[in-house]
């Protein structure tokens, strides 16, 4: 009988499938990656360890009342999760550059192309509208859009989506510089822009928040909580007057938000359901919007260069995306690496802000689109 009862102990063990075995390597490799390489370190952390526990069998965590579970429940089936990162977003981002420049925001919606491309091959490769949708959405290349529309459209494919958004978003690094050496000659990468500084008043900076938010709230209601709480966290940092809020959505806010969106996201990672063959085509359309997105940005550079009288630096199309400030400082070292006294990251920044929200108006348009259609 004493025998009988430490068996009892052992039945995780005996519980533990292929699949989980795989999954707490893929979170441990998650972890180093995170430590070792500082590869999006805030996210893929929790992430990582967050698959770890959520295959470990009997532990409770992911059923119904465990503590992962409930995080999920509150934070990411209610959508709160990621409209608080946008908040925290919001207050970091300065939109100065982009209105000293406002022609940056095609660039913008230029480097949303890989959005609506992959939407259309994922559905012509099986996928239902609403997976193809929230696949697609992995070409904003934004970790809160992609898990706030994919949360509401597919929330099944929630943890590959979302591991692909940041993993990629990490390796902006490494994919983005061949797109611009592929598509791009000498005399484009070595353009110079001399950057002339129109001051931007208070006034207009203040505005900006409150008037997007009324303008794309009309035109796609869909993405009103997007625009929203990006656009609110701008308006506490414009307005000057709530230092202390300001600094709590840059840090508190957006720091606790960031662990336990990491934490949650890596508890639907269960092996089972993610040890599919679907989860590496989602991988690779995903690599494939990212692609795309930087397509569509340097190839309306290329257009803007010719229609400038050569003036225009194409590079900066590639900012046009939402890894910000990350693209506009990759654009920048690349420009360099052509002509060492080229300084392309004022004018980088400003595309880089209009991709930031040009991939939250996206992913308000996608679902306006999708509701429509259904």
């Amino acid at each position: 009988m004493e025998f009988s009862k430490l068996l009892i102990l052992l039945d995780a063990f005996k519980m533990l499938q292929w699949q989980n075995i795989l999954m707490i390597v893929i979170g441990g490799v998650l972890i180093m990656l995170a430590i070792k390489k500082e590869y999006e370190p805030s996210l893929l952390l929790p992430i990582g360890f967050g698959a770890i526990l959520c295959n470990l069998p009997l532990t409770g965590a992911t059923e119904a009342g465990g503590w992962l579970k409930t995080l999920y429940e509150a934070g990411i089936a209610t959508e709160l999760f990621p409209l608080f990162v946008f908040i925290a977003i919001g207050a970091m981002t300065d939109f100065g550059p982009l209105l000293e420049n406002p022609k940056m925001a095609l660039l913008g919606a230029a480097g949303q192309f890989g959005i609506f491309t992959t939407l259309l091959l994922a559905q012509a490769l099986g996928f239902t509208l609403n997976e193809a949708a929230s696949i697609g959405i992995i070409g904003a290349i934004d970790g809160p859009t992609a898990i706030y529309v994919s949360s509401k459209l597919a929330p099944h494919l929630l943890g590959p989506i979302t591991v692909c958004a940041y993993s990629y978003m990490s390796l902006v690094p490494i994919i983005q510089p061949p797109v611009m050496r592929l598509l791009t000659t000498h005399a484009e990468k070595t353009t110079r822009m001399p950057y002339s500084v129109k001051e931007v008043s208070k006034t207009v900076r203040i505005l900006f928040p409150i008037c997007v938010t009324v303008v794309v709230s009309l035109i796609a209601p869909k993405a009103s909580p997007l625009i929203a709480s990006l656009m609110f966290g701008n308006l506490i940092r414009e307005s000057g007057v709530v230092e202390r809020l300001n600094d709590s959505a840059q840090n508190e806010l957006a720091n606790l938000t960031t662990l336990f969106l990491g934490l949650v996201i890596g508890s639907t990672m269960e092996g089972v359901a993610f040890i599919k063959s679907t989860t590496l085509l989602i991988l690779g359309m995903g690599l494939l919007a990212f692609v795309l997105d930087t397509f569509g940005g340097v190839m309306l550079g290329k257009l803007m260069y010719v229609l400038s009288g050569k003036k225009f630096n194409p590079l900066i199309g590639a900012a046009g995306i939402s890894a910000f400030p990350m693209s506009a400082r990759i654009v920048q070292k690349f420009g360099q690496e052509y002509d060492s006294e080229n300084h392309l990251l004022m004018h980088a920044m400003g595309a880089n802000a209009a991709g930031q929200l040009g991939s939250v108006i996206a992913g308000g348009v996608v679902l306006a689109v999708i509701a429509g259609v259904m």
